[in-house]
C-alpha cells in the first residue's frame, strides 16, 4: 500500500514544499531525565508537502503556504510535556493538511543530543490525505 501511495504522489506533476531542519526545543520524552520542563529536548523537524499541480505553470498554481506550520513548530517551547514524539507527529500532520491541495506529507522529528553515542534519534511518517481522513 505504501509503495502504491508513493508511486501516485511521486508522479511528475507535483510540487514538493519543504521545511528542513527546523530546530526547536520541547519538553518531550519518556526517559526520566526528559521529564523536567527546565531541560527540554532540542528537536530537528523536517516537513515535506506533496501537492498535485493542476496548472501548467507554477505561477498560476499559486503557492502552498507553510507559514502556519512554521508558526505551530515555533510554539513547541511553550507546550506542556508530551511523552511521545508520535503525538507531535500527528499534530504536525494535521497542520500539513490544512491546505486542501496537499495530498501527502512526510514528517520527521529527531531528538538531538539525546544519547551520547548517536547524533539523533526519532521517528518519521509518510501520510496521504486519504489515509489521514
Amino acid at each position: 500500500m505504501l509503495k502504491e501511495a508513493l508511486m501516485n504522489i511521486m508522479q511528475p506533476d507535483n510540487v514538493i514544499v519543504k521545511l528542513r531542519n527546523v530546530v526547536v526545543e520541547a519538553s518531550c520524552g519518556i526517559h526520566p531525565w526528559e521529564q523536567f520542563p527546565q531541560r527540554p529536548n532540542k528537536l530537528s523537524i523536517d516537513v515535506t508537502l506533496f501537492a498535485p499541480l493542476d496548472k501548467r505553470r507554477l505561477k498560476d498554481f499559486g503557492y502552498v503556504d507553510y507559514d502556519h506550520i512554521r508558526t505551530f513548530l515555533k510554539s513547541f517551547p511553550s507546550r506542556p510535556h508530551t511523552p511521545l514524539l508520535e503525538t507531535l507527529l500527528d499534530e504536525i500532520v494535521d497542520q500539513c493538511f490544512v491546505d486542501k491541495r496537499v495530498e501527502a506529507c512526510s514528517v520527521s522529528i529527531l531528538k538531538l543530543n539525546i544519547f551520547n553515542e548517536t547524533e539523533a534519534a526519532g521517528v518519521e511518517v509518510f501520510r496521504t490525505r486519504a489515509q489521514w481522513k
